[in-house]
């Protein structure tokens, strides 16, 4: 990675699971924040949930998608946060997933970006390109993660990096 990536916080899910991943504190020291998954959900749920300073509201999003034998895109005002893969896909894999947040501490409405990937063996697994929008204008100074059904399996991993325009 660049050398303007810094590796603000890890968070690796221990034994038995976790409802969700939280990075709190956040300080305004950088330009931009970049999120970087490895997950798999307990059961069905096959994408990942997400909040900025503990809101769910306010959140509009456009996306493309494929499964491997069709595209389609969608617009839309949920919180999705990226592809993960579930229980009853091929066994200890993991989906990977990108959210990157520019400008986190302005005082504008946040936008950000997603780009995820399930890893499947067997039939069907997603690849997604999300662009979104909170509408809020609050620097983002917590993120929160949750599967969307569920847990998130033991191993689990998400790194916050703060970016520095530099």
């Amino acid at each position: 990675m660049a050398n303007t990536y810094e590796a603000i916080a890890t968070v690796t899910v221990g034994s038995g699971g976790a409802a969700d991943i939280q990075f709190t504190s956040i300080a305004a020291d950088w330009t931009d924040l970049c999120l970087k998954v490895s997950a798999r959900n307990t059961s069905s749920g096959d994408y990942i949930l997400l909040s900025f300073n503990g809101s769910s509201s306010s959140f509009t999003q456009r996306a493309i998608y494929g499964n491997g034998t069709t595209a389609a895109s969608f617009s839309d005002a949920p919180r999705y946060g990226g592809a993960i893969d579930t229980s009853s896909q091929t066994a200890s894999t993991f989906g990977n997933v990108e959210i990157y947040i520019p400008n986190y501490a302005g005082s504008s409405n946040k936008s950000h970006s997603i780009d995820s990937v399930m890893e499947n063996n067997g039939t069907t697994a997603y690849t997604n390109l999300n662009a979104g929008l909170w509408s809020n204008a609050a620097a983002i100074t917590s993120i929160t993660l949750a599967p969307s059904a569920n847990n998130f399996a033991q191993y689990s991993t998400a790194t916050l990096y703060g970016i520095k325009n530099s």
